[in-house]
């Protein structure tokens, strides 16, 4: 049975309020906890596979063949943390005054987790204070 429109508001006030009040335990909260094992297995097979060879190339004096084994171990270790997944983002939609539920702004957000100014903004006034103390 789905939700009403009331309960609908009411849970995404829920969120908002928790992904205000506690960034990090909302991102723990809403991550899916599955990890990408393959591509650690892939990449674990890859960094020893590289250092066969670089051993191979040091032992038989081929320089080549060492920085060969050295760049497959370089470019597995790069492969499985380059995807690294991303923090997944708050709740897709704002709950306005009035009550209706609206979609978030296209520009992104203008406050901080706080719910006040942003860092740009809170940085341009600490500058212009500091600029006309100066004075």
């Amino acid at each position: 049975m789905p939700l009403s429109e009331y309960e609908q508001r009411v849970l995404e006030q829920m969120e908002r309020a928790l992904t205000s009040d506690d960034p990090r335990l909302a991102n723990t909260l809403q991550s899916s906890g599955r990890r990408p094992v393959v591509r650690y297995v892939i990449a674990g097979v890859g960094l020893a596979v590289g250092l066969l060879v670089l051993v191979l190339g040091a032992a038989s004096s081929n320089v080549w063949l060492g920085v060969v084994g050295f760049a497959v171990m370089f470019g597995a270790v790069g492969w499985a943390f380059a995807f690294a997944p991303r923090a997944k983002r708050g709740p897709g939609g704002v709950v306005r005054p009035d009550g209706r539920v609206g979609h978030r702004p296209a520009g992104g957000r203008t406050k901080g987790a706080s719910g006040g100014p942003g860092l740009m903004s809170r940085l341009e006034a600490r500058w212009d204070r500091r600029r006309d103390q100066g004075r």
